[in-house]
């Protein structure tokens, strides 16, 4: 049977993932804010108090909860040279029992973009989620336009499955999105031939 950690430390080549802490709140605000231009066509509209300090504190609260609950795993990319918060990447909505998955979502900086930081980051949550989560689908999405995260999503592993109509409210409008998934046993496009 599968017991949540209450715990959860990746490392990579380069990374620290870990859950976000109360200490990360300057840093985390400072990204955001230099970041928004770039963030915003690809995110849902901020709540006005977004970048207060209370609105984070929530933030880290809801990370321990959801770590301790084993409803998602929120993770602050932190690289280890530096000690510098790249972005953040979330394995949420798991749902155990027949479905065994959970949504990824990710998000970076961007003066830290298209440095394989990401694809270092989705690898190892996808690593972690299939060998100590028990996880056998995680599915993504990403807004049609969306090139560099759609190729992002490929070369980790992740297999286009469709559109979803209307299925995030981004920057304030009903957006369409594109559906895919990462199995942990993989048999899509593969035949048994004997």
């Amino acid at each position: 049977m599968f017991r949540p950690r209450r715990k959860v430390r990746l490392e990579t080549e380069r990374l620290t993932l870990r859950p976000p802490v109360h200490a990360d709140f300057r840093q985390w605000t400072a990204l955001r804010l230099e970041s928004a231009d770039f963030l915003t066509p690809w995110e849902p509209t901020w709540a006005p108090d977004h970048l207060t300090r209370k609105s984070f504190t929530n933030r880290v609260y809801w990370a321990q909860r959801s770590i301790a609950q084993g409803t998602a795993v929120p993770l602050f990319l932190i690289r280890r040279s530096d000690e510098v918060l790249l972005g953040a990447i979330t394995l949420d909505h798991i749902r155990r029992g027949p479905a065994q998955a959970g949504t990824a979502g990710y998000w970076i900086g961007a003066q830290f973009a298209r440095e394989g930081y990401m694809r270092e980051a989705i690898q190892a949550v996808v690593h972690y989620a299939f060998s100590s989560l028990d996880i056998s689908r995680i599915e993504a999405g990403c807004l049609p336009e969306n090139a560099p995260s759609r190729g992002l999503l490929e070369s980790c592993g992740f297999k286009y499955e469709g559109v979803a109509q209307s299925y995030l409210q981004i920057n304030g409008r009903w957006r369409n999105h594109v559906l895919y998934a990462n199995l942990r046993h993989d048999r899509r496009g593969k035949t048994d031939v004997g």
